[in-house]
C-alpha cells in the first residue's frame, strides 16, 4: 500500500477487489449521458490469468486509489513482452484508467505504475492500451459530448490536463466518424454500387453466402489469421495466439448478424477480406450498466434485432490485395443490408489517423468527425 496526500493505492488481488475495479467507471460516470459501459464480465476476465490467454506473454497488475475509504481512481498496468519484442521497446502499458479531478489522485496512480515499470526494466509508459488490439485503447481528447461505443473508453476532458501535467505526450491518435447511409438515387449510393460491382467482377472474388450464425464457426480461425496479417503493421498490435482466437470468437459469435458479417473469398475459396458490424448496443449497455445477467441480455438482443444505428467493428483485407478495392465490395454490401434493415447511420470504431488506407474507404459516405482519442507516452529514465 502506498499513500500520497491522503491517497492510498491498493493493489487489486481478490475477486471482490476486481469487481470494484471494473465497476468504478459505472459509478464515476453514472450521471453522464455519453458514457457507455463495456461488458462487465469481459472486463473481469481481462485481469484473471486463468481466463485471459494474453497472460501467456503478458504480466499485469491493477490498482485502486482510495481516499477516506472511498474509491477515487483506478489504473491497470500491462507488461506485454510480445509487444516490446516486436516493436523494439521497453514500455509498460497502462489501461482502464479513471480518476476524479484531483492531481494528487492521478499522480499517485501513475507513480505506482511507474514504480513497477522501473522494477521491470522499462523506460517508458504507454497508453491507454490493452493486452491486444482487440481491447479498448486511446484516451478521449475530442468528442466529449458524443455518446461512446461499448468498444471504446469514455473520459472527461480534465484527464488530458492531468496527463500533460505529468509529462505525457502524444504518441498516436485514432479518429472516429459518423457515416450517413446513402439512399438509392443519391450520387454516393450510385457510385459505391457501381465501383463495388466492377471490383467484384475483375477481382475473381465472391462473397460467402451464410444464413445462420452457426455457419460462421468454421471461418472464425480464418478471420483472425487474416487479422494477424492485415493488422501486423499497425500501431501497438501483437499477433493473437490460439487461445485468444477462441476467446474472441466466443465474444463475437453472439453478436453475429449475417447481414453485417461479410466474408470475401478468392477463386480458391481462400479468405481475402472481411467486414464485421453490429446494430448499436449503446442504449442497452447503458440500461444494464454492462451486466448481461440476469436481465441485461434482453435489451441487448432487442438492440441487435431492431435499430437504426450500426457499429462498424472490424474490417481487414489481405495486404497484397489492398489496392484492388475489395473493401468497396464489403462497404457496398453493408450499405445494402443497412438500407434493408432501416439503418440510418453507422459509427466507425477508432481508426489510426495515419492509416490512409482505412480512412479512404469512407470518403464516399457523407460523414462527420465524431471523436478523437490518443495514446500517450512518457519517458521514465
Amino acid at each position: 500500500m502506498a499513500a500520497s496526500q491522503n491517497v492510498e493505492i491498493v493493489e487489486v488481488l481478490t475477486k471482490a477487489q476486481r469487481r470494484k475495479f471494473v465497476d468504478y467507471p459505472n459509478q464515476l460516470y453514472k450521471d453522464n449521458p455519453y458514457f457507455v459501459p463495456a461488458f462487465y464480465g469481459d472486463d473481469l476476465d481481462d485481469w484473471d490469468p486463468k481466463k485471459n490467454p494474453a497472460f501467456e506473454y503478458c504480466e499485469a497488475r491493477c490498482f485502486l486509489a482510495y481516499r477516506d475509504g472511498q474509491i477515487v481512481g483506478r489504473i491497470g498496468a500491462i507488461l506485454s513482452h510480445r509487444a516490446n519484442e516486436k516493436w523494439g521497446t521497453k514500455r509498460m502499458r497502462f489501461s482502464q484508467v479513471d480518476f476524479i479531478d484531483d492531481p494528487a489522485v492521478s499522480k499517485a496512480l501513475f507513480d505506482k505504475v511507474e514504480e513497477w515499470a522501473r522494477e521491470k526494466g522499462c523506460d517508458e509508459l504507454q497508453g491507454p492500451l490493452g493486452f491486444s488490439d482487440m481491447d479498448r485503447e486511446g484516451m478521449l481528447v475530442d468528442g466529449f459530448d458524443r455518446r461512446s461505443m461499448f468498444i471504446t473508453y469514455y473520459n472527461d476532458p480534465y484527464y488530458i490536463e492531468h496527463m500533460e501535467r505529468m509529462g505525457f505526450e502524444k504518441d498516436a491518435d485514432w479518429i472516429e466518424y459518423m457515416l450517413m447511409v446513402p439512399q438509392p438515387g443519391d450520387p454516393n449510393y450510385v457510385k459505391i454500387n457501381r465501383i463495388a460491382e466492377a471490383v467484384l467482377k475483375r477481382s475473381n472474388t465472391h462473397l460467402v453466402k451464410l444464413k445462420k450464425r452457426s455457419e460462421y464457426k468454421p471461418y472464425i480461425r480464418k478471420v483472425f489469421e487474416l487479422a494477424n496479417v492485415a493488422y501486423a503493421p499497425l500501431y501497438g498490435t501483437v499477433e493473437f495466439n490460439d487461445r485468444q482466437v477462441e476467446r474472441y470468437a466466443n465474444k463475437f459469435i453472439p453478436l453475429i448478424n449475417p447481414d453485417y458479417c461479410l466474408l470475401l473469398e478468392d477463386e480458391n475459396n481462400e479468405l481475402v477480406a472481411f467486414g464485421i458490424a453490429a446494430p448499436s448496443m449503446a442504449e442497452a449497455m447503458k440500461a444494464c450498466h454492462g451486466h448481461l445477467f440476469p436481465f441485461g441480455w434482453i435489451g441487448v438482443l432487442k438492440s441487435l434485432r431492431k435499430n437504426d444505428a450500426l457499429d462498424l467493428l472490424l474490417v481487414a483485407v489481405r495486404p497484397d490485395l489492398q489496392r484492388l478495392g475489395l473493401n468497396g465490395i464489403l462497404m457496398n454490401r453493408m450499405m445494402q443490408s443497412a438500407l434493408k434493415n432501416g439503418i440510418k447511420c453507422a459509427e466507425t470504431g477508432p481508426m489510426l489517423e495515419k492509416n490512409a488506407k482505412i480512412l479512404a474507404q469512407f470518403k464516399m459516405f457523407a460523414q462527420e468527425p465524431k471523436k478523437r482519442r490518443r495514446c500517450f507516452v512518457k519517458k521514465i529514465v
